[in-house]
C-alpha cells in the first residue's frame, strides 16, 4: 500500500472516532452560526468526496460533482459509520496506481471543468480537504461544548505547533 492511502485511511480513521463518541443529535446539530451546517453534514460532504473517487468511470474521469449526498448519513451515526467503513474497504481494494492520469470534473465556480490530475495528486487534495473539514467540525465542537481527546484534529501535518 502506498503512503498516499495510507495517509488517507489515517486521517479518515479520525472519523470514526469521533461518530464512536457522538450521539445522533449531536451529529445534526446545525445550531452553530454563521454557516448553520452540522457535524454531519461535513461527514457526509468528506466521504461522497471518497466516494466519488471510487467511482471512476469508463472513461477514466472521476466526477466530484457527482455526489450521493445521503441525507441519513447527516443524521445517523451508525449510517455515517457504515458508509465510512464503505469508503475504508474501496481505499484499501483500490488497484490504481498513484501516478496514473485521471480526468476529474469539478466545478470551480464558473460550471463544469476537465482537470487532468494523477491519482495521487487527487487523493492528496482529498486528504487535504478532509483535514480542512475537521478544521471545520473543531470549531462546532468548541461550539457546542464536545470535546475530544485528539490534539492533531483538524490540523494540518505542517502546521507549526
Amino acid at each position: 500500500m502506498n503512503i498516499i492511502i495510507q495517509s488517507t485511511l489515517k486521517t479518515l480513521k479520525k472519523s470514526q472516532v469521533l461518530l464512536d463518541h457522538l450521539s445522533n443529535n449531536q451529529l445534526c446539530d446545525a445550531s452553530v452560526p454563521p454557516y448553520h451546517s452540522s457535524i454531519g453534514s461535513h461527514i457526509r460532504h468528506i466521504l461522497d468526496f471518497y466516494d466519488c473517487i471510487c467511482n471512476v468511470n469508463t472513461e477514466n474521469k472521476v466526477d466530484l460533482t457527482a455526489r450521493s449526498r445521503n441525507k441519513n448519513v447527516e443524521a445517523d451515526c451508525v449510517c455515517a459509520k457504515d458508509y465510512l467503513k464503505q469508503i475504508i474497504e474501496r481505499l484499501n481494494a483500490a488497484s490504481f496506481d498513484i501516478n496514473d492520469n485521471i480526468l476529474v470534473i469539478d466545478d470551480l465556480g464558473i460550471g463544469k471543468t476537465e482537470i487532468p490530475y494523477t491519482y495521487g495528486s487527487l487523493l492528496a487534495q482529498a486528504n487535504s480537504h478532509t483535514i480542512h473539514h475537521y478544521a471545520i467540525i473543531n470549531y462546532i465542537f468548541d461550539s457546542l461544548g464536545i470535546v475530544i481527546n485528539d490534539s492533531d484534529f483538524g490540523y494540518n501535518p505542517t502546521t507549526p505547533k
